[in-house]
């Protein structure tokens, strides 16, 4: 009820003397007078909000000039007189559409100066408490904001910080000397007399440092502002000081007081008041007369406090009041990473699975890839086995050769031994021709044993052109059963290549079977076999025959398991033919010829080390196979 008398009183008189100001007549420039020293960083916040809200809102270009008025550090008449005179000089010829007066000094010098520069000029002023403009008789053309500091506030915060509390200690200037505490000590006595209230005001900082370092544990500290003789430069600085000494918690009723080692309190907000401040003018440069904006009694105080404070004198948050704001809060990893540790975690979660997964699919096509090799090694033998049988004739026909031969010379030297005059020398020839034979035999069947049966590879320097010679002697008994014409071509400079005969054999094998099944149903059937040497570092085998060809669609289908146009066949003896060569680091394929179709496979001369990468695992493979069987 005091406050809203205090409004209606300004009111009042404010209407009662009104003199119209229209934005027509009100120039595009404000002088802020501040009483503080200037560059505290409370009037910088007040100062700053102000010139953005009003810049911001305003159509117009304003210029702002600020003064401090410096009551802090000089006073008295002389200096008054020397400060009027110099501002109303240094303006005088400068048109000032407003005047916003920051603080109840800075309101007098302001009604002061406008009845020298301009009668009409409106005043707007801030950061007066309701206590102090109620002892202002006010003119016309003025009008401001109002706060509202009441002292109840510092004691409720002392008493949340020190449960218990019985004494409050008052630190900084005299309360009578300061415009907007001049009440504080008064009101104190008079809501608690319970609590006791310690005088700290006036003294020097040495003097205070000690006493606030020897204050009971019942005993709180309210600081106010500190601008005597001998102060720091600043009333942060000051509280530092004090902080650092202080054996208490600090009770503080300013916003820019916090951080600099106050515990907190209902703290006055230095951005709220420009901004109202600010909004103020705006009404006044759209058309409105200063005498008709009523008094604003804003809400600019709000419970602040300091979270590394609160740590130090171990006070729960549950003790502060209610809606309180803890500043400068030191969170954990957790609250302060929160999201990037979910996304690191979750990354490294989804790598982990990923990396699982891929270790699996390796392990699985590993296992794959070895019965796939097992089972290519099974067919291969399988292969071979059927190659065997369809070869019987020839083998048993090789074989039968060196076994007559035995026979034949193995009689003669029995009819030399039983002549009535044995003929030794005679004898001696024909059972050296019956070793021979049986060497020949023993030769025969390593060579057909060593390609049917199912061994470990063994990669050595081979002579490609000896290794289809001993196919072709195998097979030509089949090529004179089924009529074909064996025609070969094989250049005997060819370097040697680095790979297993046996395996090399089967391919060889497999391609003339091949060839001669294919030209059952055609005339004339000549098989060519040719070796040479395309370019350097390359030995290319050809086998070509006149039978009925490949279907140009089938012609990259039929080195793939399982693939055949035949209606008895596997489909594996070409597959296998393939996986033999590429193990040996070459490459394999089929072109039509002239007539029939002509397969081509191609080795390196030097394959040690690709066969040693390559050829590995398909070595451990077979050797698998060999072991399982």
């Amino acid at each position: 009820m005091r406050l809203l008398h205090y409004v209606a009183t300004i009111l009042i008189a404010s209407l009662s003397s009104a003199v119209p100001t229209t934005a027509a007549t009100l120039p595009g420039t404000v002088l802020v007078l501040n009483r503080s020293i200037p560059y505290t960083e409370y009037f910088g916040k007040v100062l700053a909000s102000f010139q953005s809200t009003l810049k911001a809102g305003s159509d117009i270009p304003i210029t702002i000039y600020s003064e401090q008025l410096e009551y802090n550090h000089f006073k008295g008449p002389e200096y008054e007189k020397l400060l009027y005179t110099f501002i109303k000089e240094k303006f005088r010829s400068t048109p000032i559409g407003v005047i916003v007066a920051d603080g109840f000094d800075a309101l007098q010098f302001a009604v002061r100066l406008r009845t020298e520069l301009d009668p009409a000029i409106p005043i707007v002023f801030s950061n007066i408490d309701a206590g102090t403009a109620a002892e202002l008789s006010f003119l016309s053309n003025v009008t401001g904001t109002l706060i509202k500091r009441p002292v109840f506030q510092a004691l409720i915060t002392a008493k949340a910080l020190v449960p218990g509390l019985k004494r409050i200690a008052v630190v900084g200037d005299p309360l009578e000397q300061q415009t907007y505490r001049r009440h504080y000590k008064k009101e104190i006595l008079g809501i608690d007399k319970d609590v006791e209230v310690i005088d700290l005001t006036g003294l020097p900082m040495s003097e205070l440092r000690k006493r606030v370092a020897t204050l009971p544990e019942d005993a709180a500290i309210f600081y106010t502002t500190f601008s005597s003789d001998g102060a720091p430069s600043s009333s942060n600085e000051g509280l530092a000081l004090v902080s650092e000494a202080a054996n208490r918690p600090i009770v503080i009723d300013q916003e820019t007081r916090l951080g600099h080692g106050g515990t907190g309190g209902f703290l006055l907000q230095a951005a709220p008041i420009g901004e109202a401040t600010a909004r103020i003018l705006l009404r006044l440069f759209n058309g409105e007369s200063a005498s008709t904006i009523p008094v604003v009694a804003g809400e600019f105080v709000k419970p602040v406090f300091d979270w590394r404070e609160l740590k130090q004198w171990k006070i729960p948050e549950d003790n502060l009041p209610s809606g309180s704001e803890i500043r400068f809060r030191e969170h954990d990893a957790w609250q302060q990473f929160r999201l990037q540790i979910i996304a690191i975690s979750t990354a490294i979660l989804l790598q982990a699975a990923l990396i699982s997964w891929l270790v699996y699919e390796i392990g699985r096509r590993r296992r794959a890839e070895i019965q796939s090799r097992g089972a290519i090694a099974e067919m291969t033998h399988m292969n071979r086995r059927a190659a065997a049988g369809q070869l019987s004739a020839s083998l048993t026909h090789e074989v039968n050769q060196p076994l007559t031969g035995m026979v034949a010379g193995a009689s003669a030297a029995l009819r030399w031994l039983r002549a009535a005059k044995p003929n030794v020398e005679m004898a001696e020839s024909a059972l050296e021709e019956v070793v021979a034979a049986g060497h020949r035999a023993g030769d025969i069947v390593a060579s057909v044993r060593a390609m049917f049966k199912r061994d470990a590879p063994q990669k050595v320097s081979t002579d490609i052109n000896q290794t289809i010679r001993t196919v072709l002697s195998i097979v030509s008994v089949e090529l004179q059963k089924h009529g074909v014409e064996l025609q070969t071509q094989l250049n005997d400079h060819l370097p040697t290549v680095h790979g297993d005969k046996v395996q090399l054999q089967q391919v060889v094998l497999n391609l003339v079977m091949n060839g001669i099944e294919a030209m059952q149903s055609v005339w004339p059937r000549v098989l060519k076999v040719q070796t040479d040497q395309p370019k350097a570092g390359i030995v290319r085998v050809s086998i070509e025959d006149t039978g009925t060809g490949i279907d140009p669609s089938n012609l990259d289908r039929i080195f793939k398991p399982l693939f055949t146009t035949k209606a008895t066949g596997m489909g594996m003896g070409l597959s296998i033919c393939r996986s033999i060569i590429e193990s040996h680091g070459g490459r394999i394929w089929a072109l039509p010829a002239d007539r029939g179709s002509i397969f081509h496979f191609e080795l390196p001369i030097n394959t040690a080390r690709e066969s040693g990468r390559s050829g590995g695992m398909r070595a451990a493979v077979d050797q698998n196979a060999n072991n399982s069987a």
